[in-house]
């Protein structure tokens, strides 16, 4: 159907084009058995020609009917501007939120979560957590001595992490602030009281004669790391901090830290600038009577143990900050539809992520980069379904015998999938449902493109006579459906699938629009949606009846996703225009895990046999803190850096295990999509 997404046109020709299609004859559906690659499969287009002439549009939702015109009226709300693309912490995926529990509570469910007041009685649809990526905003940033006020941008910045406030206070130099380093250094000895003042701070580590970390054969150790030099001071009394960089540090950074860069966990409570050297030089030129330049100041420090070195105590600075944003706090949200009879205490899970990728600032390319990205497809289509199912499966429950046995249906819209399946993770490690009273758990990820009545169905390699129990439905349904064993995969029911719950994943294949701003409402399918919910409700009328509760299998998948190309989760990362996405030409082979936001680096869950992390020696439960000799970031950070690798590329690795940093070295296999085999 892409051929018809023109301007003026395209809608009308769509529509016209579904109707065309009709609907399959009862008892001729198709199933391809085998494996499915969810990164690049997908049907053929129907071949459907129509005249995109000026259409009657009640008579065209009429024909299309109830199910797939409420489907579509969710898609385009959800994908419209209002809703900013729907990244968790903007205000747009809070809309979001609200609109999917409205329709929740509107269906007739109930709230899933107990509320945060602690009540028994005090129900909620949402599931609160906290998610890295929060965009920082400085609201005011000032920084002065005397009548000289210092120019914001150029000549100092406020870090993201920096406490909101107004403070004018002399200053203390605290070295590196390091509190504990190697061979007993420490940058405080006996005397570290700063209370009062705001602390001077170099960045980095103590530094050799040649401008090299002593601590390290790296660029820098963990030592270096920003945010335990900030709460060091700020706990010794500081009223503030300024940091600079220490002259001649060979590795070091030069200029200012930009602000968006920042991935140091939640605020402090004191206001944190960055100046450059020149600032420095002048402020304490004016302030130390001892007349020490930074350089003195750095051979000082790097020898540790010299304690606080108070400045003059009639010579102030004064800096105002005021910082919004940050670590997002985002919610599930959860529906219950409850079942009866001697099923009651069992459930089947339906659920979906509503998140996006905003306005591209992750999961897309340069050339994408603020420009909204709608997520129609991905993944306002999955929600649009669980929504609609929250209606049709109500009044089939409604329709069936007082006395049959029905488990219970939890509805879930998931968020943050896109940052790595924390939405999923957080419901899996924080649960209200023992995992074994879940029979299984249904995923729907990108459901809005049926093409030749075509869709991949995975995971049935995730219990016993999983495919033989949902044949008949299948048939029934007239699609052709690729079953694929595969209960691993690149969406939120791998977090399911890894706490011993039987999984499926629907899905209509990839396109030219994965991640991109033209993943629009009008370039979906409503008529093959319908079908999608009437296959659905076949598959779920089946699972929440049979008597016999599935059986968990843990058989090994015939292939494994790539977890890096979409960080265990999010989506694969788009690439130019007209080259399909933009997958790294090399693999590590780690399942990264969810991390606290003050973790450093990215926390290995689990590592795929024969990979390159495999080979290297990395073990799950490692933090992977540095690449290259720089620091790790996060997640994000490692997908760009995998992107920068070519195959044979060799790279050391820190990982911290049991405490201890150990060094790894890395050789870059290709990725499986890459590999000439």
């Amino acid at each position: 159907m892409h051929g018809f997404f023109v301007a003026g046109t395209a809608f009308s020709a769509l529509m016209l084009a579904a109707s065309a299609l009709g609907a399959p004859q009862e008892g001729t559906g198709t199933i391809v058995e085998g494996t499915v690659d969810p990164y690049t499969w997908q049907p053929e287009k129907d071949s459907v020609i129509v005249d995109a002439g000026t259409v009657d549009l009640k008579q065209l939702f009429d024909d299309l009917g109830e199910n797939a015109t409420e489907w579509y009226q969710h898609v385009q709300t959800l994908s419209g501007p209002f809703f900013q693309g729907r990244a968790p912490g903007s205000p747009g995926m809070d809309r979001a939120a609200d609109y999917v529990e409205f329709w929740f509570e509107r269906n007739g469910l109930k709230p899933a979560f107990p509320g945060e007041s602690g009540n028994e009685e005090d129900q909620s649809f949402r599931q609160w957590m906290t998610v890295p990526g929060g965009r920082t905003r400085i609201e005011a940033a000032g920084m002065a001595q005397g009548d000289q006020r210092f120019e914001t941008g150029r000549e100092f910045v406020v870090f993201g992490n920096s406490g909101s406030g107004k403070v004018e206070a002399p200053l203390a130099f605290a070295g590196y602030a390091i509190e504990e380093g190697p061979d007993g250094y420490t940058s405080f000895g006996d005397t570290g009281d700063l209370t009062g003042r705001i602390a001077v701070v170099f960045r980095y580590e103590p530094l050799d004669e040649n401008g090299r970390s002593r601590f390290s054969r790296r660029k820098f150790s963990k030592h270096a790391s920003i945010r335990p030099k900030l709460e060091a001071v700020a706990k010794r009394g500081a009223v503030g901090a300024i940091l600079v960089n220490p002259p001649e540090a060979l590795f070091g950074k030069p200029g200012l830290k930009k602000v968006s860069g920042d991935n140091m966990g939640e605020p402090l409570d004191i206001p944190v600038v960055q100046v450059t050297g020149q600032v420095a030089e002048r402020i304490l030129a004016d302030m130390d009577s001892e007349g020490r330049d930074l350089a003195a100041l750095r051979t000082i420090a790097d020898e540790g143990r010299h304690g606080t070195i108070m400045f003059d105590a009639d010579q102030t600075i004064s800096l105002e900050t005021t910082v919004s944003g940050g670590p997002a706090r985002t919610a599930n949200i959860g529906g219950v539809l409850a079942g009866r009879g001697d099923l009651a205490d069992q459930w089947l899970i339906i659920g979906a992520h509503y998140d996006h990728v905003g306005m591209g600032t992750f999961g897309s390319m340069p050339g994408n980069r603020g420009r909204l990205h709608p997520g129609a497809d991905d993944n306002a289509s999955g929600t649009a379904t669980v929504l609609l199912l929250s209606r049709t499966l109500r009044d089939l429950y409604a329709d069936m015998p007082k006395d049959a046995n029905l488990r219970n249906v939890l509805f879930l819209a998931f968020t943050a999938e896109e940052s790595g399946l924390l939405g999923s993770r957080y419901f899996v490690e924080h649960p209200f449902l023992p995992a074994n009273s879940i029979n299984a758990m249904i995923n729907l990820d990108m459901v809005g493109r049926l093409r030749s009545d075509t869709i991949a169905v995975g995971g049935f390699g995730s219990a016993e006579d999983f495919l033989e129990e949902l044949r008949p439905t299948f048939i029934e349904s007239g699609l052709t459906i690729h079953a694929d064993p595969n209960p691993r995969g690149p969406s939120d029911h791998a977090s399911f699938f890894g706490a011993g719950i039987p999984v499926l994943f629907l899905y209509t294949g990839t396109h030219e629009d994965y991640h991109a701003p033209g993943d629009h409402a009008w370039t979906t399918n409503p008529r093959g949606a319908a079908k999608i919910v009437d296959l659905i409700e076949g598959m779920t009328m089946h699972l929440v009846s049979d008597e016999d509760k599935l059986v968990f299998s843990n058989g090994r998948p015939t292939r494994v996703v790539r977890e890096e190309a979409r960080p265990e989760g999010g989506a694969p990362q788009q690439a130019a225009a007209g080259s399909g996405r933009g997958y790294a030409s090399v693999r590590l082979g780690v399942r990264p895990g969810m991390t606290d936001e003050a973790e450093p680096g990215v926390r290995v869950e689990s590592v795929s046999s024969g990979t390159s992390a495999e080979k290297a020696g990395m073990q799950a439960g490692d933090f992977i803190i540095a690449w290259g000799g720089e620091d790790l970031t996060g997640i994000m950070d490692m997908v760009e850096r995998l992107r920068e690798h070519q195959p044979g590329d060799e790279v050391i690795m820190v990982v911290i295990r049991d405490g201890e940093e150990v060094e790894l070295k890395v050789v870059f296999q290709a990725s499986e999509r890459n590999s000439p085999n």
